[in-house]
């Protein structure tokens, strides 16, 4: 793994296999191309390499796989795939980008800039029925229109980079 920086961008190389969780909380450039078993919550840009091999729950802004994932991907920005890429799972992006020769195989549900409660629910994998008490109680960050209820997603994700989740 190598950190280097170029002017105030940082740009992460791993090119070993390992297992765990990384968190980034600065955005990033993060390159993998070994094998990679975990969590990876990213900011910035993750690219997953043509011969790396992830098998991991992924959060991030802009994600492009080139190689082999299987699991979970939420992608609040971008989720591109190259030709040769192997998706298995579900993914959450906010833009898609398959291009020809990438194979996906599972789920697909797009994000949307406003997020109803059980788009929310989804999104921050909790149950309904916490979203509607925070909602209810003011603790997050929503609009009432009626009986109804709608989440900004760049509100929600301000609301849990604050630490105030759930509080």
């Amino acid at each position: 793994m190598a950190l280097r920086k170029k002017g105030e961008e940082k740009i992460l190389d791993m090119d070993a296999n390992m297992q765990g969780n990384l968190s980034f909380k600065e955005p990033v450039n993060l390159r993998i191309n070994g094998k990679f078993e975990g969590n990876l919550d990213t900011r910035g840009n993750l690219t997953i390499g043509s011969t790396a091999v992830v098998i991991a729950e992924i959060h991030g802004d802009n994600i492009i796989i080139g190689g082999k994932v299987k699991g979970r991907v939420t992608a609040k920005e971008r989720l591109t795939l190259l030709p040769g890429a192997v998706v298995e799972g579900e993914i959450y992006p906010t833009r898609l980008n398959v291009t020809e020769g990438a194979v996906f195989e599972g789920k697909c549900i797009m994000i949307h800039d406003f997020l109803n409660p059980e788009e929310l629910a989804r999104y921050l994998e909790v149950d309904l029925s916490s979203i509607m008490e925070w909602a209810n109680s003011g603790k997050v960050p929503g609009i009432k229109e009626g009986s109804s209820w709608r989440f900004d997603r760049k509100a929600i994700d301000s609301w849990i980079a604050s630490g105030k989740i759930g509080k």
